[in-house]
């Protein structure tokens, strides 16, 4: 059996559960490929995953340990062999989206999750897009969006807020992020008409109103957030960080879809869709120039602790990408 280096985990728990080890290579099956991996993105989705919290996240991805204990979702590589069925990729297409344990030098892929990589984008530009920039365009979506409207993005400065910023400005809406002090000039190279730096300033007192709001990954109460509402505006609740160590962080959303059928504006909740659809408008994206990956400094797959360390304490400006 051929082995690779990987980041592996055997219990749930903080970064320093992350080990780097040589094991065994995945082989690809059905309507799957194997990738060499060239970069791979790290999410907010990878951090809950490794701790196990919230808790019942359990039920799905293990109960004691991790069912699959190479962590990692966002990839860009090179396809090096294909399973059977698969009729969109050969040997030697240049990729990215989304595969299971992609903290590895090889990974294996869904067909159905992956688009080819635009020539212009590097791999880690690539690597960076898939589970951030597919949550963006799903807000979008579900808030529609469209040119003339004025958009509220909170949290602005992170993995989806960077995306979700560009998208928005790219539907010729006038976008006004909220992020730290420390991230306003990042927000406003993102194309954000105006930043609101939180500490210093209430986007939630009512003094200004949007026709969306855009909440990502936040605290903030469903009742304050819809106080920066116009009167009929929207809100996408996008995730959320509650704190619970049972509660998959589902509360205001819950709360969202409860209260929207008692009020002028609507409210609506966000999950994300993992399919080469929303990878190829991604794409397209790119291509044109209306979005672009903002990245924080590069980390190699022996640094993969590191990295996670540097995201969750919330140092990152832009996606944080290890190159393997």
């Amino acid at each position: 059996m051929t082995t690779m280096k990987a980041i592996v985990q055997e219990t749930y728990g903080s970064a320093d559960v992350l080990e780097l080890r040589d094991i065994d290579q995945p082989t690809a099956g059905a309507g799957e490929v194997l990738l060499r991996v060239r970069a791979a993105g790290i999410s907010r989705g990878d951090v809950h995953l490794m701790t196990g919290e919230p808790y019942l996240l359990r039920a799905s991805f293990g109960v004691r340990r991790p069912k699959n204990g190479v962590p990692g979702q966002d990839v860009a590589g090179t396809v090096v062999a294909i399973g059977p069925g698969v009729t969109r990729f050969s040997v030697g297409a240049e990729v990215f989206g989304i595969a299971r344990g992609s903290f590895a030098e090889y990974a294996v892929a869904r067909e159905d999750k992956l688009a080819h990589k635009p020539s212009i984008l590097m791999f880690t530009q690539a690597a960076a897009m898939p589970v951030s920039g597919l949550t963006a365009l799903r807000a979008l979506d579900a808030a529609g969006v469209h040119a003339g409207q004025s958009v509220l993005v909170v949290g602005a400065s992170g993995g989806v807020g960077t995306y979700a910023v560009q998208l928005a400005v790219a539907s010729g809406a006038t976008v006004t992020g909220v992020a730290s002090a420390s991230k306003t000039q990042l927000v406003r190279d993102l194309g954000a008409a105006d930043v609101i730096d939180y500490a210093e300033e209430d986007f939630a007192d009512g003094s200004r109103s949007f026709d969306v709001v855009l909440d990502i990954g936040g605290m903030t109460p469903i009742t304050r957030l819809r106080r920066a509402l116009t009167r009929t505006g929207t809100l996408a609740v996008v995730g959320g960080e509650n704190g619970s160590r049972w509660s998959p962080g589902m509360g205001r959303q819950l709360h969202a879809m409860l209260l929207n059928p008692f009020v002028s504006q609507r409210l609506t909740m966000v999950m994300n869709k993992e399919h080469f659809s929303g990878l190829e408008r991604l794409a397209a994206h790119a291509v044109n120039g209306s979005v672009a990956s903002f990245m924080d400094r590069p980390f190699g797959l022996s640094s993969t602790a590191d990295a996670v360390r540097h995201l969750v304490a919330g140092k990152a400006r832009g996606k944080v990408v290890i190159t393997v």
